[in-house]
């Protein structure tokens, strides 16, 4: 199913029409790794956020970094990358049960949970949307893999390269809380709707952890790769 620009936003080109991504829900800290890598605690429950719907981009296009994210008075060069795999809900529900959870699942695909650090933990009073929000910080696709072709969402090698260079190298068996929990729990008490994104979360090897840091800059290639879903690809540009 292709991964579509339309005049309303991005969509999945379904069998029914387009579907539009209505809801972009993500999960922190679900690798152990990464938690580790921050020096930060391992959850024991999902942490959860959400990202605006217009930061949802497509592979080919550039994520561009706003220059409030290159602004010294606001941290300065900040902007990371995460590579994640993404769960698109089909049909919606409430109160999902979680051994009936994957068939809500419409399908899966790669993606890049793009985040401004310093708009994450300093700049919006300790909530992660603001940083995670910005217009082209959620690139989705190449396309998105219908949820029959997926024989196991928990066996999928997730890689990221940043200008070819391998920055994280991990499998999704090493999620902290697996896909039909998170589709669960996501739905206790709350509808998810059809359209819905869940980003489940990055392994170790961001960006911020490394020693220097490494941040996105202007002319640099991000690459998010899971088996079986193909390659997401985007160009940085910084504007003006």
């Amino acid at each position: 199913m292709n991964i579509v620009r339309t005049g309303a936003g991005i969509a999945v080109q379904t069998a029914g029409g387009p579907l539009l991504i209505r809801h972009i829900i993500g999960i922190g800290r679900n690798y152990a790794e990464h938690a580790r890598e921050q020096a930060a605690t391992v959850p024991t429950r999902p942490m959860v956020f959400v990202k605006a719907p217009a930061s949802a981009c497509l592979s080919g296009e550039a994520i561009v970094i706003p220059a409030v994210c290159r602004d010294p008075r606001y941290g300065g060069d900040q902007v990371d990358f995460e590579a994640e795999l993404a769960v698109v809900i089909g049909t919606g529900g409430r109160n999902i049960a979680e051994d009936r959870a994957l068939s809500h699942v419409l399908g899966y695909c790669c993606a890049n949970d793009v985040s401004a650090r310093w708009w994450q933990k300093e700049g919006s009073g300790g909530q992660f949307c603001r940083g995670k929000s910005f217009d082209t910080f959620c690139p989705l696709g190449p396309r998105l893999v219908p949820a029959a072709e997926v024989r196991d969402p928990q066996a999928m090698r997730v890689r990221c390269r940043v200008n070819g260079g391998t920055m994280q190298d991990d499998s999704t068996a090493g999620m902290i809380f697996p896909v039909s929990r998170l589709v669960s729990e996501l739905s206790w008490g709350t509808t998810l709707l059809p359209g819905t994104v869940i980003l489940t979360g990055t392994p170790s090897g961001v960006g911020m952890a490394r020693t220097p840091p490494v941040w996105l800059r202007e002319g640099d290639t991000v690459e998010v790769e899971i088996d079986g879903l193909g390659v997401l690809s985007n160009p940085v540009r910084c504007e003006a």
